[in-house]
């Protein structure tokens, strides 16, 4: 099948790697020339240009872009598609897009693919990167079956767990369990910034280990990526927000009130439950 990936980034680009070694030409267009010449070099495309009419002979068109570029992209590029074109998205924030995107093209699907790593860019592309990965997908009433069918086509071979529902759930879900750990792994950088004792900052960084690796790693990322999911879920992130606060709220009070038999209750529950998330 001929493939379009509009965004030459982490995503599109370890797409184009992984629907390359199934045997699907992959047409690739990114903003700058330096990063096609690059996607060629590294076996992400076959052919690629900074020029959205590259995509004309595709038959599906993955829209890899930032949020914020996605309608733009999709109205240069709508001239190009023949009717029958499936387009699909890979944003992180759902009810926006499909309630911008589909009005404008019929065969839309709004996509997913929970997978991703702290380095972003076409040099942190990787093949394999969605193997067990969930990948959701958003159709609505009006959305192709055949599109739907086409999707799931060429994702399900990338060896993904293909999820359907609803692109408010989507959006409540992921805030989470995916935009508010952005927020919280920052913050928890943010505290031991804020610590007055230049000394202590120093000893706490020398002994941070894997613990803290893990906890500030979503922190540590993106930051373009970060903003994007407060400012396109902002209502589900601050929803998510508010409970966490008060989550932490009762925590301190446990501790406060020296309950430790109530703190090891909820502790040992977190505990418990842990598992279902993974």
């Amino acid at each position: 099948m001929k493939i379009g990936i509009a965004g030459l980034g982490l995503i599109g680009g370890s797409l184009g790697l992984d629907f390359r070694s199934l045997g699907h030409d992959v047409f690739g267009v990114s903003r700058r020339a330096e990063t096609c010449q690059q996607a060629i070099a590294l076996g992400v495309v076959d052919y690629a240009s900074t020029d959205l009419s590259l995509l004309a002979a595709t038959e599906v068109v993955f829209l890899c872009t930032p949020l914020a570029a996605i309608k733009p992209t999709v109205l240069q590029l709508l001239p190009h598609l023949a009717p029958d074109t499936v387009l699909t998205d890979v944003g992180s924030v759902k009810a926006s897009v499909v309630a911008e995107i589909a009005p404008l093209w019929h065969n839309f699907v709004g996509g997913h693919p929970m997978a991703g790593r702290a380095e972003s860019g076409l040099e942190a592309a990787q093949p394999n990167l969605f193997v067990g990965a969930a990948y959701v997908l958003t159709p609505i009433s009006n959305t192709s079956p055949s599109a739907i069918a086409c999707v799931e086509t060429l994702v399900r071979p990338l060896q993904t767990k293909i999820y359907h529902c609803q692109p408010a759930a989507h959006d409540r879900a992921v805030a989470l369990i995916s935009h508010l750990p952005v927020m919280v792994s920052a913050s928890l950088i943010a505290t031991c910034l804020a610590e007055p004792d230049e000394a202590v900052l120093k000893l706490a960084q020398a002994l941070a280990s894997s613990g803290f690796r893990d906890t500030s790693r979503v922190g540590g990322g993106n930051p373009e990526l970060g903003v994007m999911m407060a400012r396109y879920n902002r209502e589900e992130l601050l929803r998510s927000l508010q409970i966490y606060r008060t989550q932490l709220d009762q925590v301190a009070t446990l501790i406060e009130q020296t309950d430790w038999a109530a703190l090891e209750q909820q502790l040992q529950q977190t505990h418990t439950v842990r598992p279902e998330f993974l």
